[in-house]
């Protein structure tokens, strides 16, 4: 009797047990086929109301001071669009803007690294950043593998979305190449200073200006030494190149190079250089070699930290430009560029820079690519890029509008120059407007201590 009872007791336990068995199956394969269904619409839409936006900026390195405005001025502009509810997509829905940053170290390896992290760890929807154009195009090949669009907003050499060797179709240029403002320098250098040093020193006017470039060693250098090149051959400018000297990326004595220009006495140099190296440079140049001459700067050099340490050697330089943080030209961009310095100023106890401007915008332009989209899925989005056209954000642009051409996808910017001027109550440089003419604060003018160059 006894032994009876044990055993229903036992066959009763048996069967529950296998239901339970049976239960959990059916539970497991219902989950996996959640999880299945959620990877496959895990692109569709933002998950959990959210848009990751991956930021490529150098942290660390050479170009840190520069990549750190980048990071900085990326974070000002989601906090914006987060306050005022997010990105707004086609269903009239929100998603916040989730910014996950990548230190490329200012190296090719580190460029690469963060690259792929962000894409195949962090999952992230497009990308924002990238400033040394070297670094940039040493990982655009892991963009092309993964399809992942990227809005370029520092990287300036022309290959970045030019080249053929690699699919850049995911790729857009919001910031001018070197082709553009290598030209525009140039032509500045032969209608305004040219004119204004003839009648200074009485030169005739069939005197060739007398021009040295001194360039970064990449991409980025090379760029900007191959526009001065073209533009003074393809327009017949009165220029004469007197020396073209290189230099390496993170250089800081440049006596070497500074010692040649000068032997060869030109009326200008054109320096294609980082913030990090053009403020030592110009002050070797002017303290340690007596090169009293006008330094032209392109524009990554706008920025605070540039200004500063400078001192009272930037006095006369040239800088062109399309933001500063201590002028701005008037029309529709200065609000909006008041409202952002003070933001950033606000968040970090500092100036922003040209290219965490251009970050700035960077970031609005993947907004609105992903509510245009209404969707994040990659190709969804780098189709809203290729026909986007919005409000110019803080950057004044050809139109007042953002849009990307449809050949090699560049965005157009309206540019200026700038000249700085020793100011001694802040103890370092400020800047002015001097051309183009509708835009100017004030007129170049020639320092008291300049020398020009001498053909003997």
């Amino acid at each position: 009797m006894l032994s009876h009872s044990i055993g229903d007791f036992q066959m009763k336990y048996t069967v529950l047990f296998i239901a339970v068995l049976l239960v959990a199956a059916a539970l497991i394969a219902g989950c996996s086929q959640q999880q299945a269904n959620n990877q496959t619409t895990a692109g569709s839409s933002p998950q959990g109301n959210v848009v990751k936006v991956g930021v490529i900026a150098s942290l660390t390195g050479p170009a840190s001071n520069v990549g750190t405005s980048m990071w900085q001025s990326a974070q000002v502009a989601a906090d914006k669009i987060n306050a005022n509810g997010g990105v707004t997509m086609k269903d009239g829905s929100k998603a916040q803007l989730k910014l996950i940053v990548g230190d490329d170290e200012s190296t090719q390896t580190g460029g690469q690294t963060a690259a792929t992290k962000l894409i195949t760890d962090d999952n992230v929807d497009l990308l924002v950043g990238g400033y040394s154009s070297a670094v940039t195009s040493s990982y655009e090949q892991t963009i092309a593998e993964y399809k992942v669009p990227y809005i370029v907003t520092g990287a300036s050499s022309p290959i970045i979305t030019h080249r053929t060797d690699i699919d850049t179709s995911f790729i857009d240029h919001h910031c001018p190449t070197t082709d553009t403002y290598g030209q525009y320098t140039t032509t500045f250098i032969d209608q305004v200073m040219r004119p204004a040093i003839d009648q200074k020193f009485s030169f005739a006017s069939s005197r060739p200006f007398r021009l040295a470039l001194m360039y970064q060693d990449t991409a980025f250098g090379k760029g900007v030494q191959a526009a001065v090149n073209n533009t003074i051959t393809n327009n017949k400018l009165n220029v004469q190149l007197v020396a073209q000297q290189s230099f390496k990326m993170g250089e800081s004595d440049f006596r070497t190079q500074l010692t040649a220009i000068k032997a060869a006495n030109p009326d200008a140099v054109y320096l294609a250089a980082f913030p990090n190296e053009g403020a030592p440079l110009i002050t070797q140049a002017r303290r340690d070699i007596g090169l009293n001459t006008i330094f032209l700067n392109v524009e990554n050099n706008d920025n605070a930290q540039f200004y500063k340490d400078l001192g009272q050697y930037g006095d006369g330089a040239i800088i062109e430009s399309r933001f500063s943080p201590y002028t701005a030209p008037s029309g529709a961009v200065a609000d909006a560029q008041s409202a952002f310095k003070q933001a950033y100023f606000a968040k970090f106890g500092t100036n922003p820079d040209m290219m965490g401007a251009s970050t700035y915008d960077g970031v609005f332009i993947a907004a609105q690519a992903v509510g245009n989209a209404g969707t994040t899925d990659k190709t969804a989005v780098n189709q809203a890029l290729a026909t986007l056209k919005m409000p110019q954000v803080i950057e004044a642009m050809k139109d007042n509008t953002i849009s990307f051409s449809p050949d090699y996808r560049e965005s157009s910017f309206d540019l200026w120059m700038e000249q700085l001027s020793f100011n001694a109550t802040a103890g370092e440089p400020r800047p002015s407007i001097v051309w183009p003419d509708n835009l100017k604060t004030t007129g170049f003018t020639i320092p008291s201590w300049y020398v020009p160059g001498t053909s003997s």
